[in-house]
């Protein structure tokens, strides 16, 4: 929560204190950018008119980071509704923009819907590394090189068998070259993982 009135900020904490989650307050766009070097931050609300750097100013600030571009912002303004004001809101990396007063049922209910979407895409970043570790360990365990090695030495064997060896041999033989194809397919090399 970004806004150079203490009491604005008072007033975000009263409304959105019962959604369960830490909240963080920052009395200027400086300060806010401060925070985000070392918060992890769900959703970003944050005032349009403050003294030295401005909402639009800070906002820009947070998109050109890595680690803060994909933080959503809800602009929080007292300016009366002027659609330029909106415009240049959206176009510096708004979500959304809301005018002072706003309904703190509404502005609840998005904050609760962002801070969703960051649990869920928190969870699915924690899914995605536990499978690079785990394909990694299959790999480092060499059970690509396995599966090559088995593929060519079915490939040897099939050669040596020729074309006089029992049908049932050569059935045999090509459908474990054809699991072993299989294997090598589904485990992914160490440089695919990263």
């Amino acid at each position: 929560m970004v806004d150079d009135r203490p009491e604005n900020l008072l007033a975000l904490e009263a409304i959105l204190q019962g959604l369960g989650h830490d909240l963080i307050r920052a009395g200027s766009g400086e300060e806010a950018l401060k925070k985000l070097l070392s918060e992890d931050v769900a959703v970003l609300l944050l005032d349009v008119q403050m003294p030295g750097m401005d909402g639009f100013e800070t906002a820009a600030h947070v998109k050109k980071r890595e680690k803060t571009r994909d933080i959503p912002i809800l602009f929080l303004t007292a300016i009366d509704g002027e659609a330029h004001q909106a415009f240049r809101g959206y176009a510096a990396g708004a979500v959304d923009y809301l005018s002072k007063p706003f309904d703190p049922w509404v502005l609840k209910a998005k904050v609760g819907v962002f801070v969703e979407l960051y649990e869920r895409r928190v969870e699915l970043a924690a899914q995605a590394d536990d499978l690079r570790r785990r394909l990694a360990r299959y790999d480092s365990a060499g059970l690509g090189d396995q599966a090559r090695s088995a593929s060519d030495a079915i490939s040897r064997a099939r050669a040596v068998a020729g074309p006089q060896a029992s049908p049932l041999l050569l059935e045999l033989l090509e459908e474990a070259l054809a699991a072993t194809r299989v294997l090598q397919d589904a485990l992914p090399t160490a440089s695919a993982l990263r």
